[in-house]
């Protein structure tokens, strides 16, 4: 595959992705739930750290993550880039360029988000509020919003430890960038023979 077809996959996934926060941050009071099915709902999170609601502890904690986020995405971009010059398979460079689009969405929330939007408790956000946003460069907030509770109910007597409890499952709230790195991973998962192949050493030959 080529760097282009791996760069318009990379923007299609970023379109996506920042359309749907946008829409959802200037339309979504924090934690405004729209029922589409049962097991289906738009939830409006913000995510101030890393997966799982997982920070990184005191007053410098935040800039560490995003500067970290960063360097992990030069990191990804110069693995694609090696990856199409060297003739990568074309698995392994569809996976990258999720990786790479889902990595960079959030770290676009992380970066500039603060500045361009005021906050969204107990209001809809405002886009380039004249008081300045809600945070300061490199201390946005990763917008989240879809949200798969499968299961929501009381768990069964039976169960040890946790019967009687009421269980949620799926409960981690996330987006379109989290979901084109979790595809990403999946396919060097799923396909690694094929993402990895091991290259047969020139001039050997097999037996007669």
């Amino acid at each position: 595959m080529s760097l282009k077809k791996a760069s318009l996959i990379i923007v299609l996934i970023l379109l996506i992705d920042q359309l749907s926060k946008i829409y959802i941050k200037t339309n979504f009071i924090l934690g405004e739930e729209v029922k589409v099915l049962e097991w289906f709902r738009i939830l409006f999170v913000e995510n101030e750290g890393m997966a799982w609601g997982a920070k990184i502890p005191g007053e410098y904690g935040k800039l560490i993550l995003t500067l970290f986020r960063l360097g992990a995405i030069v990191g990804i971009g110069y693995w694609l880039w090696d990856s199409v010059r060297n003739n990568g398979s074309r698995i392994l460079i569809t996976a990258i360029a999720f990786i790479f689009a889902g990595a960079f969405g959030n770290i676009i929330d992380s970066v500039i988000y603060g500045i361009i939007y005021s906050d969204s408790y107990g209001r809809v956000a405002e886009f380039l509020p004249e008081g300045g946003g809600y945070g300061t460069l490199f201390h946005g907030k990763v917008v989240d919003m879809l949200y798969f509770p499968l299961y929501d109910g009381v768990l069964p007597e039976w169960i040890p430890i946790w019967g009687g409890e009421n269980f949620t499952f799926f409960e981690p709230v996330f987006n379109i960038a989290d979901t084109a790195i979790s595809v990403g991973v999946g396919l060097l998962l799923l396909f690694n023979k094929k993402a990895f192949p091991v290259k047969k050493e020139a001039g050997l030959e097999t037996a007669a």
